[in-house]
């Protein structure tokens, strides 16, 4: 196994310090919605709590011990070698451009979201700007729910009141990265141990989040895992890897 990079080194240690904070700023217990995640989770850009730090800031927050044991182990496992392949300087614009595409196309999934139940609630002649404030200040009418439907009115609000956190977006750029620079490596699942080229591999974990989001159906991870934010960033680090191998000879190249 290839020593760990410096670049990937000093992420996982930023990852680790913010999870820390995560536990001890505010003395909130794991799991709860401590001073630490209120500032850096991104919340959906509609809401009061949100803030432009947060685009960036969430891709260094975990949810919890596993969360951030796997996304870290992956980071080191993949980053390692994509590193030491692109460069320090290359890698970290990789990693977070993955990061930003992955919540851009999440909160884009939001936005369709929201705004489809605001058009309900407002053709129905409820007013936009009492929508908000009353989302904003952490209740909703009741008698939203026969103007659009229990299951529709609780997604309304469950985007509304949604928060971002993870490093896996990033890390999904990542993983299509290494695919495309090691096409013959072989990897395996922990619960599969049963050897797959990386490039069947990586396209199968792609297709595996596509149905997820989808069908809302999970595989291998938790029910309220980010999807679309997983596919973001696999999109945004294939199109990155596309144009980068288009233009390697011509004056857009790294060196």
């Amino acid at each position: 196994m290839n020593n760990i990079t410096d670049t990937v080194k000093h992420l996982i240690i930023l990852n680790v310090l913010m999870f820390v904070g995560t536990l001890t700023v505010g003395g909130a217990a794991l799991g709860e919605n401590t001073v630490f995640y209120d500032w850096f989770a991104l919340h959906f850009p509609k809401n009061v709590a949100f803030q432009p730090w947060q685009i960036i800031t969430h891709m260094f927050m975990h949810g919890g011990f596993m969360h951030i044991l796997f996304n870290m182990f992956a980071l080191w496992m993949f980053g390692t070698a994509v590193e030491q392949r692109f460069g320090a300087k290359k890698f970290i614009f990789f990693y977070l451009s993955a990061g930003l595409g992955a919540a851009l196309c999440m909160i884009g999934y939001y936005y369709i979201t929201f705004y489809s139940g605001l058009s309900t609630l407002t053709e129905a002649g409820v007013g936009e700007t009492q929508i908000l404030e009353t989302l904003n200040s952490g209740m909703y009418n009741t008698g939203w729910q026969q103007i659009m439907g229990a299951a529709d009115m609780q997604q309304f609000v469950g985007v509304f009141n949604s928060t971002m956190v993870g490093a896996s977006g990033a890390i999904m750029g990542v993983l299509v990265a290494f695919g495309m620079l090691y096409p013959e490596s072989k990897l395996m699942l922990i619960f599969l141990p049963v050897p797959i080229k990386a490039k069947y591999f990586i396209p199968g974990i792609i297709a595996l989040d596509l149905i997820s989001a989808i069908t809302g159906q999970s595989f291998f991870s938790p029910s309220n895992t980010a999807y679309v934010a997983h596919l973001g960033g696999a999109l945004t680090g294939f199109l990155i890897m596309w144009y980068w191998k288009k233009t390697q000879f011509n004056k857009n190249r790294w060196d």
